[in-house]
């Protein structure tokens, strides 16, 4: 228990700071927001956490810590805060320092203007979502599978190269010709440029993969450029991995400091997890959490896709549905590994 404390102490005392204020200063509503966005976000970086563990043992204990402080500031504010308003200054082609003054001074403003740009924030968001869960469950060398008769199925169809870009393709065709012609050219560009984003990271992380020095030295703990070209690749995986949380947020709200708030709870708590996995020498506790976590990105995805035809489901329900996907797996994992034991 000490050692737990030790570990998530911090996290701990982030996230009550962070939930309290949002409940004080702007009410039940928004805390509920705050906290469902908090619980997708560790929940969707799970796997984030396993590889950073991975990383993270080669560094000594100097760039342990600033992976826990200066990368946490990072983690926070240029990922969670930065990105989002990146992504409204391009979709409402407005400045970077126009969208920020309309998010912190005048909301009606930025609530008008993210309106406007809401087909290609929908489409792009909703894009990125779905192929994420796709390219997690269209694997055919996955052999464990939570929801089995439908991960079966879709791990079979992993045989067939390029079989996720093909379907994404054809969902961004018949979302061209479906919805409201006024939007048509927004969606398919942003749709495709979801997809392009998507294998570019990939590819990305592939590169860094290989040239990664701590790869070479598994064992041995680096220091100096070495340590510190490992520290860049952690922010560089945790900014990839972070972008289905960012864009997804945008499902459940569009106030930016919310996002900022819950998703910054989250990565704090990531942090620690990666550190608990170190300290412990152990993967993840609940085998079907991933799968639980993929299907509510898949959700989240579909959500987006369908306010594209109108259809705007209730912010409590989308939460809702969420925790119930993340819930269902960690019981189901516990009473696998009780009928293992068993």
């Amino acid at each position: 228990m000490k050692q737990l404390l030790k570990i998530y102490w911090f996290a701990l005392a982030a996230t009550i700071i962070i939930w309290v204020s949002t409940g004080i200063f702007a009410g039940w509503q928004a805390l509920l927001t705050v906290v469902v966005l908090t619980l997708l976000e560790v929940t969707f970086s799970a796997d984030n956490a396993v590889i950073n563990s991975k990383i993270i043992t080669s560094l000594s204990p100097l760039w342990q810590k600033l992976f826990m402080t200066l990368g946490i500031i990072i983690a926070v504010f240029a990922v969670r805060f930065a990105m989002p308003i990146a992504i409204v200054a391009i979709s409402a082609k407005l400045s970077l320092s126009e969208v920020v003054n309309l998010a912190l001074n005048s909301p009606s403003d930025y609530e008008h203007y993210l309106s406007l740009a809401e087909p290609a924030i929908n489409a792009f968001g909703g894009a990125f979502l779905l192929m994420i869960a796709l390219s997690y469950f269209i694997d055919h060398e996955k052999q464990t599978h939570w929801l089995k008769f439908l991960e079966h199925r879709l791990g079979k169809l992993g045989k067939f190269n390029d079989v996720t870009i093909f379907i994404m393709l054809l969902a961004s065709i018949i979302l061209y010709f479906t919805v409201s012609a006024d939007h048509q050219g927004t969606i398919l560009i942003a749709s495709i440029c979801a997809m392009a984003l998507k294998i570019g990271l990939n590819l990305l992380e592939e590169a860094f993969s290989k040239n990664n020095p701590s790869n070479k030295v598994a064992v041995r703990q680096v220091y100096g450029m070495a340590a510190f070209a490992s520290f860049l690749y952690l922010e560089l995986l945790d900014a990839s991995f972070s972008l289905d949380g960012v864009i997804g947020a945008f499902a459940l709200t569009n106030n930016i400091i919310l996002i900022m708030a819950g998703l910054g709870a989250g990565a704090v708590w990531v942090r620690a997890m990666t550190i608990h996995l170190v300290k412990n020498k152990t993967l993840a506790k609940y085998q079907y959490l991933e799968h639980g976590a993929h299907w509510a990105i898949g959700f989240l995805g579909g959500v987006m896709m369908l306010k594209l035809y109108g259809v705007e489901l209730p912010e409590w329900l989308v939460g809702s549905l969420g925790i119930v996907f993340i819930g269902l797996a960690i019981a189901t994992s516990i009473m696998s590994q009780r009928d293992i034991k068993s």
